[in-house]
């Protein structure tokens, strides 16, 4: 779009200089090819620019195209150039958006017309056509739908070339005039912040982005989609094509039999359309309001002043700490489970984005293995002692990140925030139970009306000899050992006479875990279990000021 403006803002000044076509074609094309190396040959920039660089060689030779025979000769020429743009999302998405607009703009804008102002009707069809179009590469990318997709592009879509073409012309100036380029970056700056306030907003909306729908239920809205989409361009191709008909057989039988087969066809098209639609509607529609419901229910009632959050990340641990300060909230994280996806998703959902204080309490896969999603995000790390080459490759990872790495061990302590931590194992000097899982890093957060202590995966024999060298006492909140296995100490427990013990644990994990024996251990001391295979991500936030309760708070409720 960015490059069709420029051309004809070219193409108007040549024009003033009476210049002949060759000449203003060719200016035309130099000044295409400068907005291609300002702007970068990024895939989406380059298929614009060859479009419009044919556009202007079929005007030169007085052969002008139309819009899907020259979007396909541009795909042609730049495939045949380079074949490995055939593996750009970006290239794959830019060449979807304009076949979009081009095949399903106007019947779109047509058949909204039918309700709508059709200047309104035209607004909401560019952006349907293009997130239609695109969808499918879009859910490789990121299986979810976004619901406010359209709405948010409808708000954004008249600044985009505003902040645009001021950005361009900013630069263009910036060598010569500073002081006049800094004024008009500023002027970009007005629209391009509205862009990312609508951004934002969109996304924090509940249900802003739906899960797409997998199984036979996401075949189903996926062939009502598609047929959705034909009928409609079957039902806009029997119209033109019926219009065509008539004018040629005008006033003949022929054009009054061709005009009641035409009206049977539509009839019948209309029919298909409105049960696809009923059916799309019915689907998505109670699929998209049970989320934004369950959106609204965890925004009325997720505890704001939350401290401890055990994230659902299947068979492991990432359980996150957090203060909640004056001046910023500052977040701990114990281990980061098996699998960066999961751990993104759920520090998207509490709203974090960097992580102060990373603790990993030994080095098995469901403890290390999401470490990919906090890679750059990470302030301090607590790690136990490296058992191979593998485990200080992690180690510099981190340290390329950017994270200032520690080797843990008991006598640590710092603060995060207005919380004290302090690390009650693994001993200083090293035994045969200074790694692995009878290693694993013990830290112990207090503050807040919170104290609680997080044990990794230790075992009863680790367990006893903690409680021997520096027993924590009686806590809030404890991490319970290694997923809720069998191998506890009854009494290190009863020592510990937690409110709650949070397990970390995968549905149908295959460990038995938590196992009955813990959960009678557990019930026993007077420790409520919440668990994240069946009640998902759970959070725990501190007693009323006049005392009380804890509160925990659970996704899935139970």
């Amino acid at each position: 779009m960015i490059a069709i403006i420029m051309l004809i803002g070219a193409r108007l000044r040549l024009g003033r200089l009476r210049l002949g076509r060759g000449a203003r074609i060719t200016l035309s094309l130099g000044v295409l090819l400068g907005f291609v190396v300002l702007v970068t040959p990024e895939p989406s920039v380059l298929r614009a620019a060859v479009m419009a660089a044919v556009l202007l060689i079929g005007l030169g030779i007085g052969r002008p195209g139309r819009g899907l025979p020259l979007l396909a000769l541009s795909v042609i020429v730049l495939l045949a150039t380079d074949p490995w743009l055939s593996r750009s999302y970006g290239f794959a998405l830019s060449v979807l958006a304009t076949g979009g607009l081009l095949v399903l703009a106007g019947p779109l804008t047509r058949s909204l017309a039918r309700w709508l102002p059709t200047g309104l009707a035209a607004l909401i069809a560019i952006p349907l056509a293009a997130q239609l179009a695109c969808q499918p590469v879009l859910v490789l990318l990121s299986p979810t739908f976004p619901l406010y997709g359209v709405p948010a592009n409808l708000l954004a879509e008249p600044a985009a070339p505003l902040a645009t073409v001021l950005g361009l012309a900013a630069c263009l100036v910036l060598p010569w005039l500073p002081g006049v380029a800094g004024v008009v970056l500023w002027a970009a700056w007005v629209p391009s912040a509205w862009i990312a306030a609508v951004a934002r907003t969109a996304a924090e909306l509940p249900g802003s982005s739906l899960p797409w729908l997998g199984g036979p239920l996401g075949v189903l809205v996926t062939l009502v989609l598609t047929a959705a989409v034909l009928v409609l361009l079957l039902r806009q191709g029997t119209r033109t094509g019926s219009r065509a008909g008539i004018g040629e057989r005008m006033g003949g039988r022929d054009g009054d039999a061709g005009s009641r087969g035409a009206r049977r066809t539509r009839s019948t098209l209309d029919g298909w359309s409105a049960v696809a639609l009923v059916v799309l509607v019915l689907v998505v529609g109670g699929y998209a309001g049970t989320l934004i419901g369950k959106g609204i229910g965890r925004a009325l009632t997720f505890p704001a002043d939350w401290q401890i959050a055990a994230c659902d990340i299947g068979q492991g641990d990432a359980v996150v700490v957090r203060d909640h300060g004056t001046d910023r909230d500052r977040f701990a994280l114990v281990d980061v489970g098996p699998d960066p996806k999961p751990l993104k998703q759920c520090l998207r959902s509490l709203g974090i984005d960097r992580i102060d204080l990373l603790v990993l309490t030994h080095y098995d896969m469901d403890h290390i293995g999401g470490i990919g999603a906090v890679i750059g995000r990470v302030g301090t790390a607590l790690v136990g002692i490296p058992e191979n080459a593998q485990d200080e490759r992690l180690h510099a990872r981190l340290t390329e990140g950017g994270a200032e790495v520690r080797q843990a061990a008991k006598g640590d302590a710092g603060t995060l925030g207005g919380l004290r931590w302090d690390i009650l194992w693994p001993v200083p000097g090293g035994s045969e139970m200074q790694t692995g899982n009878p290693g694993s890093v013990t830290i112990e957060f207090d503050g807040r009306g919170i104290r609680s202590v997080f044990l990794g995966d230790l075992g009863e024999d680790a367990q006893v000899a903690l409680d021997r060298v520096s027993a924590p006492g009686r806590v809030d909140v404890v991490k319970v050992a290694h997923h809720g296995s069998r191998d506890q100490s009854p009494q290190f427990y009863a020592e510990l006479h937690a409110t709650v013990g949070l397990i970390s644990v995968g549905a149908d994990n295959g460990y038995g875990h938590p196992t009955a024996s813990l959960l009678d251990l557990l019930r026993s001391v007077g420790t409520l279990a919440v668990r994240t295979d069946r009640q998902g991500l759970s959070v725990v936030a501190p007693a009323a000021a006049g005392g009380g309760a804890l509160t925990v708070w659970t996704e899935k409720g139970g």
